[in-house]
């Protein structure tokens, strides 16, 4: 093999590799959905494919928000969390109830092959991004982009009980993210959630959400839906596991100095307990 082919085939590797790493999803996973109150956890930051993923490389300086909503109180972990160059998780849950736990980075930037950017578009469901593309005649140019992360997770501290603050509904102020109208924890296995999607704090309507479903030694289930006009998805929790609930959203963006395109990736995880409890 030549060194213009060594090379070519190393350029289109980092290209590949490159798209599949803007296409991940991106989210929190503690230890455990349901702890004792007083437990202490780092909670852990992944990103990856099919739920399962490794933990997100991320340093301190890419944290923009790292909040805690409490049943009774809010903190604000982000300056102790991004003060050292590794990012510090540890939260400490006290009060029964559900905990709220909110995470944001800022952006990163990346440039894609046209036919990549095109075929990346298409796999994440970003069909306006895609067909504006083609109504300005810029499917043979590369793809410019900013990408940032928004992730929620929920924690049942204690056991379940009405939550008349409703802490799993706290909007975070993320420019995208995910709302549960319902307490996961108060369901049962077979109940429906319904979940908002908000945009800048807005009714998304007609976004593609995935639900990702997990139980221990099964495949990863996945559930496609898209809003509806109100930014509402409604979907069942078949069963007991670890759910995930994501998002994305790309629109062109002419204030950005390094790409055309702007992306931002929303998750929400919570757990689902059996029938006879956790």
């Amino acid at each position: 093999m030549t060194s213009k082919s060594r090379t070519a085939l190393l350029v289109v590797g980092l290209l590949v590799g490159a798209a599949t790493a803007v296409g991940h999803e991106f989210w929190l996973l503690p230890p455990r959905f349901f702890v004792v109150p007083g437990t202490r956890l780092n909670l852990h930051v992944f990103v990856g494919e099919n739920f399962t993923g490794a933990r997100w490389p991320g340093k301190s300086n890419r944290l923009t928000s790292f909040v805690h909503y409490a049943p009774n109180d809010t903190v604000d972990h982000t300056k102790v969390a991004s003060q050292d160059d590794t990012l510090n998780t540890s939260v400490e849950l006290i009060q029964p109830g559900v905990h709220l736990l909110s995470f944001s980075t800022n952006n990163a930037f990346i440039e894609l092959e046209a036919g990549q950017f095109n075929a990346y578009l298409k796999e994440e469901g970003l069909d306006q991004a895609l067909a504006r593309r083609q109504q300005r005649n810029e499917l043979a140019k590369p793809g410019r982009e900013a990408y940032r992360r928004c992730a929620k997770t929920l924690i049942q501290v204690g056991r379940s009980r009405p939550d008349a603050v409703k802490t799993y509904a706290s909007v975070a102020g993320h420019p995208l993210e995910l709302v549960p109208e319902q307490n996961p924890y108060a369901l049962q296995v077979g109940a429906s959630l319904t979940v908002r999607v908000l945009a800048d704090g807005q009714p998304l309507a007609g976004a593609l959400v995935q639900v990702w479903q997990r139980q221990p030694g099964q495949p990863t289930r996945i559930v496609k839906l898209h809003s509806n006009q109100n930014g509402r998805v409604l979907f069942r929790l078949n069963a007991a596991g670890s759910y995930m609930v994501s998002t994305v959203r790309m629109v062109p963006d002419a204030g950005l100095q390094s790409a055309e395109w702007q992306s931002t990736w929303a998750s929400l995880t919570f757990g689902v307990a059996g029938v006879s409890g956790r």
